[in-house]
């Protein structure tokens, strides 16, 4: 059993009640890179959208199912002050490219350390949300030697709830093939415990994206994850989250509408080395809802330091 202590004091973190006025404004005094990169993942080249920004230890950031890397614009310059921070559209999703090809799991790690390997990270903190943390554990488990801490976001439907499933496929599905205002808003809202905090913006690039040439049949190819027949050939399961060697964090919420804390216990049962922070009063995107307490757990737990055993 190993101990641990923890880093000096993070630098402040933005307050709880800072007013958010846009994703511009997150970013406006943090010194970023945005480009485009391409990645080879199974035969095919992806164009993959990339934000960098920062330095010290690589820190990943994984989007969830149909998002984009904006899902991170309140965290970004926080998590800069203490890391190498790249945040990035997954393959299929945001504005990074949409090869035909189911993108199962595999396809997504793939995706994931194909970019890793063209931005020479050999390794790298892992934090995922909802799919990215999916995405994120099953790198750990599978590509132990890439990983150094690993935390997982509301990583949703642990137990495989077919009732979940078809939930998040029907609305996101809804949204894609009828990408008006009111559609978009409540698949975004869907993400919130304070409906009130989904904003014009965040629901604009929903509807960019959605609407994007190419995504109708896209979306079909990210939602394979939501077919029962599909998806368990990569549900979680201890016996692959077993094999995840490196240090866990479970940051999970007591409004998260994929999955509650019954959930999170099974994780912390299967996994070697993790430890559970519940974020109170927000839903599935607490880097959004509650961008300091994110702030915390994340340097916290990232820069904690082992103690000689």
């Amino acid at each position: 059993m190993t101990s641990e202590t923890h880093a000096p004091p993070a630098p402040p973190a933005p307050p709880a009640g800072r007013e958010h006025l846009s994703i511009w404004d997150e970013l406006a005094d943090l010194d970023h890179e945005l480009s485009h990169i391409d990645v080879p993942v199974g035969g095919h080249t992806v164009r993959t959208r990339v934000l960098r920004a920062g330095t010290g230890p690589d820190l990943v950031l994984l989007h969830g199912t149909g998002g984009h890397l904006e899902a991170y614009a309140r965290d970004l310059a926080g998590l800069a002050a203490d890391f190498r921070v790249t945040a990035y559209d997954m393959v299929g999703h945001g504005w990074s490219g949409l090869p035909d090809t189911p993108y199962t799991i595999d396809v997504l790690t793939a995706h994931l350390l194909g970019l890793m390997d063209a931005l020479g990270i050999g390794r790298a903190h892992l934090s995922g949300e909802s799919l990215g943390g999916w995405v994120a554990a099953w790198t750990a488990a599978h590509h132990p030697d890439r990983v150094n801490r690993l935390v997982l976001n509301t990583p949703g439907n642990i137990a495989n709830k077919p009732e979940v499933m078809e939930k998040l496929r029907a609305s996101t599905l809804a949204a894609v093939r009828s990408p008006d205002e009111e559609t978009v808003r409540r698949r975004v809202a869907f993400l919130f415990h304070h409906k009130d905090m989904v904003t014009d913006e965040l629901v604009g690039l929903r509807r960019a994206v959605y609407t994007r040439p190419g995504f109708t049949e896209a979306v079909e190819r990210i939602l394979v994850l939501q077919d029962p027949e599909i998806r368990k050939d990569f549900a979680w399961d201890p016996v692959w989250v077993g094999r995840i060697a490196a240090p866990t964090l479970l940051l999970w919420t007591d409004h998260d509408p994929t999955g509650g804390l019954d959930e999170a216990a099974l994780l912390l049962g299967w996994l070697p080395d993790a430890r559970l922070h519940v974020v109170t009063d927000a839903g599935h995107w607490p880097q959004w809802e509650k961008p300091a307490e994110f702030l915390a757990a994340h340097h916290t737990f990232l820069l904690a330091r082992k103690d000689p055993a």
